[in-house]
């Protein structure tokens, strides 16, 4: 589905993450672990195509640098985490916004029947559908990022990449984003790559752990193996099992 070969890239000539081999296949969630500055929002970045690359990226055996920008948005959607709102559209008005890239297909570019039948589909999918009119600038930040999420599934993509989703959200709607995205990956034609700082929220969400130090793979596997290993003990300089086990209470309700 998603292959990475030797993929190296960074900011002005400057590599931040290097040599990066990886293979991402249909129904697998990836979740890509490291401490700050190990260049894991600069792999999702380039895996979306929003900074070049050396090496070779293909989705569907297809090299991203040679396709559109709205070629690689029908295949890759972002998820970030939530910022400031300078716009004020409705929830509605914002998930319609995913499916501007089909729009640009049409003549007219205006939603179709189809797009708003979409639209609302996507909305019942988050739950938010009774919100639909609401001001986005009034939703509590669980709600926003339901309409984020809503906003990338409009765009009908077969991958989506996660960057620190779940930052400001309480641990109910942290829990309820990473079951939903954990349900839509196994879903034929999908895959969800996630940058997370909790581990035990990529521990949720993971089916394999890319684990990053100075822009280098330390170790790539199965969540649980990685998780236990002496090497990312060494990569966070600290014992993550223990620190794992004593917040996993915070869990147990959910």
């Amino acid at each position: 589905m998603l292959t990475l070969s030797n993929v190296s890239s960074g900011y002005n000539g400057y590599d931040i993450v290097k040599n990066i081999d990886l293979h991402i296949s249909e129904g697998e969630s990836l979740c890509v672990l490291g401490p700050n500055g190990c260049g894991k929002t600069t792999l999702i970045k380039t895996i979306a195509g929003i900074i070049p690359h050396k090496g070779f990226i293909k989705i569907d055996g297809r090299e991203i640098s040679l396709m559109k920008r709205t070629e690689i948005a029908k295949k890759i959607a972002v998820m970030n985490q939530i910022s400031s709102i300078y716009f004020s559209y409705t929830v509605y008005e914002t998930v319609l916004l995913g499916r501007y890239l089909h729009m640009k297909e049409r003549t007219f570019k205006e939603p179709s029947a189809i797009d708003r039948e979409y639209t609302e589909k996507c909305l019942k999918a988050v739950d938010l559908l009774n919100l639909k009119n609401k001001q986005i600038n009034t939703l509590s930040g669980g709600q926003l990022q339901r309409v984020y999420l809503a906003r990338a599934l409009a765009q009908e993509p077969s991958i989506i990449l996660l960057d620190e989703p779940t930052n400001h959200l309480d641990l109910k709607n942290q829990a309820e984003l990473i079951d939903f995205l954990k349900v839509w990956s196994k879903q034929k034609g999908h895959a969800v790559i996630g940058v997370l700082h909790d581990l035990n929220l990529a521990m949720k969400l993971a089916d394999n752990v890319l684990l990053l130090k100075n822009g280098n793979i330390a170790a790539y596997g199965r969540a649980e193996d990685i998780i236990s290993s002496k090497t990312i003990n060494d990569v966070y300089d600290m014992d993550v099992a223990s620190y794992m086990i004593k917040s996993l209470k915070y869990w147990e309700s959910f």
